[in-house]
This record gives structure tokens, sequence and C-alpha cells, in this order.
């Protein structure tokens, strides 16, 4: 199974690194904290035109946005067992105020069930109050001792948009659950991003969580990378702080709880899936910046080149008019090909040419940032025909997007063969008997991380990869980051 991308670089990692440095998305490895990285301006407008489109879809919906400490004392944290023993390996632990030492060893947060559950045990008593949908969007901190990578592996997360929710009953939850997968749902299609839903297998669900839900996609290297994840809680926080509500016939008990969250990780898959050896493509639906107008000089006529500055000008007006977000690259001491690379870089979906030719005939040359395709449009149509081409834009990169995770999902019964394929990356489906010894086993022999399995049943004629039996769905095996 080869992976493969058309017009893309060889080195995918060298690459990525480039494209953040070079771009100015993201300034990685120089600030002197390993893990950590530094939003520059042009990053930080992707960034929070992503971080907008979750937030107004979760406000619609009934969620509402607080903002808990970052600091948790290790006897908080320390209540739920399962889930700090899930993390104890992670967490950052501050002893000292000045040169005194701490009373109570506080942590840097690295994840928020323990801290919101407390509060909520504080905040909500009857079911009347029920359901309760809290999210923010904050900071984590986690020791990650695997090899650091920007936006994919660090040890503060700087984008972590974290739901928590109340229910009465496990039923409830459920339903919230099945809310949470379709926002994110709807969120990642409206990102153009393609990905599998998969529910973790028992041995690999977050810590305390009944269930695990995670959204999955392919990087062009081959390599998964999990994009984001729903967890149902049951009573697991609640008992363990005995967070109890009453009950509609005036019993108590303890509520039932989700929680669902996405990372910096969205953002580096935006940058990184319709990218080429020109630099990244960004979709149009966040591009911080949708459309570059460079004007073309006159090779010899000082005047025609100052009409050609002032007519650019003038498009770039009636773009961001229009509320398309754009500029105009004035800069005299670049040339038009040098402007191309640096916006290239950018990922700037459409550029509009201005020279003395377009002057001449009062249009624009608009040429996209995916094919590289132009053509000429009248000045009087341009915002017509920019909005059509971006539209145009986002449906083609989605869909190449779709057609490079699918061809890269396989079905494999040997699980021999299965690591042999999975050498050149991708996904891997091998029929499973549900059962975990035979999961962890797959796991092993393939020297992968397994994903999960489909939430629809899945139809499986061969006998489970390990034992033989009858396989009653098929298990997901990928290289992951």
């Amino acid at each position: 199974m080869k992976v493969t991308r058309e017009k893309w670089s060889k080195n995918f990692s060298e690459w990525f690194d480039r494209v953040l440095a070079e771009g100015e998305f993201y300034d990685y490895g120089r600030y002197p904290v390993k893990g950590v990285g530094v939003w520059m301006p042009y990053g930080f407008r992707l960034r929070q035109n992503v971080v907008s489109l979750i937030r107004r879809m979760l406000d619609s919906t009934g969620h509402e946005e607080i903002l808990l400490p970052l600091l948790i004392p290790q006897e908080l944290l320390s209540r739920e067992t399962q889930h700090i023993k899930g993390f104890e390996s992670e967490v950052f632990w501050v002893t000292k105020g000045g040169s005194q030492e701490l009373d109570v060893k506080v942590s840097l947060r690295p994840t928020s069930e323990v801290a919101i559950t407390y509060m909520e045990s504080l905040w909500l008593n009857s079911y009347k109050q029920l359901p309760k949908k809290y999210y923010q969007i904050v900071s984590v901190f986690r020791y990650e001792t695997k090899a650091t990578r920007p936006m994919i592996r660090l040890r503060e997360i700087t984008t972590f948009k974290e739901a928590h929710t109340v229910h009465e009953t496990y039923e409830d939850a459920q339903k919230q659950v099945e809310e949470a997968i379709s926002i994110y749902s709807k969120f990642f299609d409206e990102l153009g991003i393609p990905y599998l839903l998969s529910e973790r297998p028992e041995w690999d669900r977050f810590a305390g969580a009944l269930h695990t839900y995670a959204f999955d996609t392919l990087m062009p290297d081959g390599k998964v990378i999990q994009i984001g994840t729903a967890h149902h809680l049951g009573q697991n926080f609640t008992k363990a702080l005995d967070f109890k509500v009453q009950r509609r016939d005036g019993s108590l008990c303890h509520p039932h709880q989700t929680s669902y969250g996405i990372s910096d990780r969205v953002v580096a898959v935006i940058i990184s899936m319709n990218g080429d050896d020109h630099g990244p493509i960004i979709s149009p639906k966040v591009a911080p910046i949708k459309v570059v107008v460079v004007p073309i000089p006159s090779k010899d006529d000082e005047e025609v080149t100052k009409r050609v500055f002032e007519y650019s000008k003038k498009v770039g007006d009636m773009l961001r008019e229009s509320g398309i977000e754009s500029v105009v690259d004035l800069d005299p001491e670049k040339t038009p090909g040098e402007k191309y690379y640096v916006w290239e870089l950018k990922g700037v979906p459409l550029r509009a040419e201005v020279g003395p030719k377009e002057l001449e005939k009062n249009s624009i040359f608009l040429k996209r940032r995916d094919t590289f395709q132009g053509k000429s449009v009248p000045l009087e149509d341009v915002i017509e025909a920019v909005t059509e081409t971006l539209n145009s834009m986002f449906l083609d990169l989605r869909k190449n997007a779709e057609s490079f995770l699918l061809n890269n999902v396989k079905y494999e019964k040997d699980p021999d063969k299965a690591k042999s394929l999975l050498s050149s990356g991708g996904i891997i489906e091998i029929p499973w008997c549900g059962d975990n010894t035979c999961g962890m086993k797959l796991e092993e022999i393939t020297d992968a991380r397994v994903l999960g399995y489909p939430l629809q049943d899945r139809k499986v004629n061969d006998p489970c990869a390990i034992c033989g039996k009858p396989a009653k769905t098929v298990l997901r095996v990928a290289k992951t980051y």
C-alpha cells in the first residue's frame, strides 16, 4: 500500500518544520523550554479562525464557556485513582512559591475532569439544572517524554478545547456523546478534514472513561494523527468526589458525565493536508488571508507602474469592503516571483495578479493556489468570481483529502502482511473477535497502534486474525504520531 500525494515533498517532517517557520505560523524549538512553541501573528489568526468556528458550534448547541484555574491541588487530582494513574507520568508539579516549599503540591492542568467535577458539585444540586454543558479553551501541560513535535506532540498544548457535561442518567449522557460526535463531524467537515471515527478498545480508553470515541485522520507521510475525542465518563468522577444531585423522585444520585476535546493538532492538519512542494494550501474556510493582490510593474514605464500599484490598491479595497480577507503586496523591493514564493509559503488560496495588461483591460488575473490554473476576470465581476473560485477550491480540496484517506485504508486478514503494509503508511483493518487479548496481540504483531473499531456493525467473513474464532468487527491499526 503505497501512500502517495500529487506534488508532495519527499520529506514531510522537514517540509512541515520549514513551512511553520518560513510561513510565519509558529516558532518552535527556539524558546528555551522543550516542547513549547510560540504562535506568530499569521498562525495566530489561523488559530483564531479555527477557535471561532468551534466556539460558534458549541454556543449554538447550549454549551456555556467558562475558565477554570490552571493549578490543581494534588489532593483533588488524586481523588479519581484511575484518572491520576493514567496521567501520573505526565504531570508537571509545582512545589515551591519563591523560596518557600508549598504546603500543598499543585499540578499544572493536564486536563480538567476532576477540577470541573469539584466546581459542579458546588454549582449543581438538582435534576432541574441538568443537563449542563460547559467548555473552555485553554493551555494544558503534559510532560511528554517522547520526541516532541510542533503542534503535534507538545508539553504545552495551547489550544485545548475541552467540554464537560453533566446528566441525570447514563442514557442522557450517551445522547450527549452522540451530540458531541455530531458537532465534531460538522466541525471537521467545515474545515475540509476527512476522518475515521472509531471506538477505542477497553485497554486504550481515556483514563476514567467507560467509552472513548476518537476521530483520526491521515497525514501526508502516511502516519495517523488523532484530532478529536469524546468520552462517556459515567459516574466515575462524580463518585470519586461524592458529587450528588436530587432526582425527580427526591432521591440523591451521582450524576453521569461526558467530556470531549480537540487541540492544536487540528491546525497542524489544516496546514499539512493539502500541501505541495511550494508550501501549504490553507482551506478558504479559515485562511487568514484569502486573496493576495500582486501588482506586476511595467518593465520600462514608471508611470504605468505607478498606475498598476494604484489599481491594485483599488482591487484590494473592493475585496475587503465585500468581507473577503485580502492583502495587497506593495513591497517595491521584491519582484513578483519573490512575492509569489512568500505567499505560497503562507498557503493563501487565491492570487490576483494585476499588470499593465489588466490595467488596460480593466480586469484582474485570478490564479488558484492548488492547481495554479488562472483566468482573466473583468473588474466589475471580481467579487463574484473570487467567491465562486474560493468555494470551488474548498470543495476540490476536501474531495482530494477524502480520496487520500480512503485510498489508504486497506483490509488485511493476515497480521504479518498487515505489518509489512504498514511500513508504507496508511490504515489497516484486521478481522477481530472483540477479545482484548487478541486485540493487544494484534497491536504487538503489527508493531502499530490500535485506533479502535467502527461504531457501526461491520460484517466480516474472515475469522479473527489471532484466535480464529468468528470475527465481530475489524480493528484498525496504523503508525501514529
